[in-house]
């Protein structure tokens, strides 16, 4: 069976991007030495913990952000989190913004769908088995 190996963020302003994940989940960012373009690898925890590790790199084409209300072309990403609500606020507070609230998957979690600095979107989710 194929796994997710890797995820990339694309950004208009590379800098930008890096200083929003780096405060909302204290990712790392560690500049790529010897590719054609600027290129980031994300550290998103140890080794030891489930997850992945990802890259970032500025976004490609003449537009810096996506188009508002266009469908989403890519897969979106889901952090594991400890408090949806307190994510969200930290994400708002960063320069993101919320593109789906916060909702129940019942049994199971709530989860939100936020936009970062770029306008990308991605997951936060968090375990709650009586979420409801």
């Amino acid at each position: 069976m194929s796994r997710v190996i890797h995820f990339e963020i694309h950004a208009g302003d590379p800098s930008r991007a890096i200083g929003f994940y780096s405060r909302l989940f204290g990712w790392t960012f560690e500049k790529f030495v010897g590719s054609a373009f600027d290129y980031w690898l994300i550290n998103t925890g140890p080794g030891s913990q489930p997850g992945i590790n990802g890259g970032l790199l500025r976004r490609m084409g003449s537009e810096p952000n996506p188009a508002e209300w266009t469908p989403v072309t890519g897969f979106v990403c889901t952090v594991d989190v400890a408090d949806v609500d307190q994510t969200v606020a930290a994400a708002q507070s960063a320069g993101g913004s919320v593109a789906f609230a916060k909702m129940a998957i019942p049994g199971l979690a709530w989860l939100a769908y936020l936009k970062d600095t770029e306008g990308n979107v991605f997951g936060v989710f968090q375990a709650d088995k009586n979420a409801k």
